[in-house]
């Protein structure tokens, strides 16, 4: 542990009575409140990247201010596994579906109390020049997604690195943030990062649809208070052959969870 987590049992789910911002409720229901809450999130983080001040702790509270800006809008978010963090031995690669921007801003509260870790991102994260000195102050491993072949061979050789340094790395394996979950666009980069580098690898399955993916602008979509928010943490496994079984496993484990949230 580096410090004191947020959340110290195996389940979080927001409790119930939890009060709705009375700003949102006077937004008619627009995404604009919960926007304008996780901008100020961006900006005080970049402030602190811009002057080198951004450590894992500031951005563990970052994290945080987002989840409580999702309870703020009505959101319910439900957290289950967190004990399959706690058992791990040294650095692991977490594999996850991508269903929205929100994943990527809930993570560091959960995971970054617990061990030191990092992403496998796009370029274009980076080089935005809002969020972009916020990711880069996290040390990502930066991938083109224009040429496979060379982003393989790039996330095989820094993500060995980081992992024998200590710092678990989590990937999403899929081309692109999508509510529905597609198997065959789910690549098997995290399990062989994990076998190559000789570590763990941990599924994660998440339902994030509370925040849509916008039209014109991806990462300004819509809320919809009434999807709850779902993330869970599966047991920690080693890889061995080829793999192929444990890719399979993620991906049973990422379609089951989907299809009982689906259904509740």
């Amino acid at each position: 542990m580096l410090f004191e987590p947020y959340f110290k049992s195996n389940t979080y789910d927001t409790p119930e009575g939890t009060k709705r911002s009375v700003l949102d409720i006077l937004s008619l229901g627009s995404r604009w409140y919960f926007v304008s809450k996780y901008v100020d999130v961006i900006l005080k983080a970049r402030s602190l990247a811009l002057k080198g001040v951004y450590d894992s702790q500031a951005w563990a509270a970052s994290s945080f201010e987002v989840v409580k800006a999702v309870e703020a809008c009505g959101g319910q978010i439900h957290i289950d596994g967190l004990d399959n963090l706690r058992k791990v031995e040294g650095p692991v690669v977490f594999i996850s579906n991508h269903m929205s921007t929100l994943e990527t801003f809930i993570f560091p509260c959960i995971i970054a109390p617990l061990m030191k870790v990092s992403y496998v991102v796009k370029e274009s994260l980076v080089s935005h020049p809002l969020f972009g000195p916020v990711m880069r102050s996290r040390d990502p491993i930066v991938v083109s997604r224009k040429n496979p072949r060379e982003d393989l061979v790039k996330v095989m050789t820094e993500g060995k690195k980081l992992l024998s340094e200590g710092t678990s790395l989590i990937i999403f394996p899929q081309s692109t943030r999508t509510v529905e979950f597609i198997p065959e666009n789910f690549n098997t980069l995290g399990i062989k990062l994990a076998k190559e580098g000789g570590v763990q690898a941990v599924p994660i399955a998440i339902k994030t649809d509370f925040w849509g993916n916008g039209r014109i602008l991806k990462d300004v979509g819509p809320i919809h208070r009434k999807e709850p928010v779902h993330i869970t943490f599966g047991e920690p496994f080693s890889i061995t052959g080829t793999g192929k079984a444990e890719h399979k496993m993620v991906i049973d484990f990422i379609s089951e969870n989907l299809k009982k949230w689906n259904h509740q």
